[in-house]
């Protein structure tokens, strides 16, 4: 059996990351019963390896936006789908998996959690821009559906936006206060269930459906639909919490507070989803 240079087993290593996992609150289904533990699976694994939690963002970032590419120049075939799925698959469950290396550790920094939210918010809206290159080089009759993408490249783009900001409010408050805030609470298995249309690791599965284009095109509509309604929910209800959450402490002071009290915390998120109300 492999050892960390410390000694550590990769058995150890999965040991050590069953008992420092994050919190459910808000998150789906798919992110939170199958995602981090592929995640645990690879951390451990890097852990061996001697990798850097920004290694194992950079490959994540080379498996996700391999499949965004193969979405948007390869032609689309069953073999191209079930390519595009496993590079999805792989690059979300890296995602997650750089988070929990940083744990392992002993803990993440602000420049990680920077750069694995830039890698997010760029695949997030790098992936629907695919889509509509895809559905522009081979319509298969979606010529009336065709702006579908880009409008869903702005749900996205706002909801990835709300959901850090809001987090990052939430840990402000909580550094100033020390009272756990909602986004800090458990979540039931049963909401992980009911928000799973919104879940990005189920968008990478639903890709498997590409080479069936009405199948594919009437999967991607129904869950542009779930996360429009889900935003127009979200949006108002985030609003009133931090309105009732009072003035905040001076900026400085809370950055740098906030920034010692973070590592990574939405490294493994499906539309960063870990801040879900």
């Amino acid at each position: 059996m492999s050892r960390a240079a410390g000694g550590e087993t990769y058995a150890g290593s999965l040991a050590r990351l069953s008992t420092a996992q994050k919190g459910s609150s808000g998150a789906p289904a798919y992110s939170r019963f199958i995602n981090r533990r592929l995640g645990r699976y690879l951390a451990a694994g890097a852990y061996q390896l001697g990798m850097t939690p920004n290694q194992v963002t950079a490959v994540s970032a080379l498996f996700t936006f391999a499949g965004i590419a193969v979405i948007a120049f390869v032609p689309t075939t069953i073999w191209s789908a079930v390519a595009v799925v496993l590079l999805l698959v792989i690059g979300y469950a890296l995602d997650s998996a750089d988070g929990q290396l940083a744990r392992l550790r002993g803990g993440g920094s602000p420049a990680g959690e920077w750069l694995d939210h830039v890698i997010d918010a760029t695949k997030i809206g790098v992936l629907h821009l695919a889509v509509f290159g895809n559905w522009l080089r081979e319509p298969q009759g979606r010529e009336a559906v065709l702006g579908v993408p880009l409008a869903y490249e702005v749900v996205a783009a706002v909801a990835f936006f709300a959901i850090v900001l809001t987090d990052q409010l939430r840990r402000a408050q909580h550094v100033r206060t020390g009272i756990p805030t909602r986004g800090s609470r458990r979540t039931s298995a049963l909401y992980s269930l009911a928000v799973v249309p919104t879940d990005y690791g189920l968008m990478c599965l639903a890709f498997v459906l590409l080479a069936w284009p009405l199948g594919f095109t009437v999967v991607y509509i129904a869950f542009f639909a779930a996360n429009t309604l889900y935003l127009l929910l979200a949006l108002p209800k985030w609003f009133r919490e931090l309105k009732g959450l009072g003035e905040l402490p001076d900026a400085g002071a809370a950055s740098a507070s906030a920034a010692s009290d973070t590592g990574l915390a939405a490294s493994d998120t499906g539309l960063a989803a870990e801040a879900r109300p």
